[in-house]
């Protein structure tokens, strides 16, 4: 059986970078930061970019009947 790997994974890119770079709007840009923090103090988890545009709080693992597992934010 083949194992393909996730499409999206955890990067190094920072959140700051992301809403800088691609969050144009001043006030959406000011509310992203507002929710990031109230979801890092929520889950307790820092905030991580999971490919190029997801913002993931933690990690859970999943496994299906098939056999197939990965991780997702």
């Amino acid at each position: 059986m083949v194992k393909s790997q996730n499409k999206t994974a955890p990067t190094s890119v920072s959140v700051d970078e992301f809403l800088d770079t691609w969050v144009t709007d001043d006030v959406k840009r000011q509310d992203s930061r507002v929710l990031i923090e109230m979801f890092s103090e929520q889950t307790g988890c820092p905030p991580v970019m999971w490919g190029p545009s997801i913002i993931g709080f933690g990690t859970y693992h999943y496994r299906y009947a098939s056999g197939r597992e990965g991780d997702a934010p």
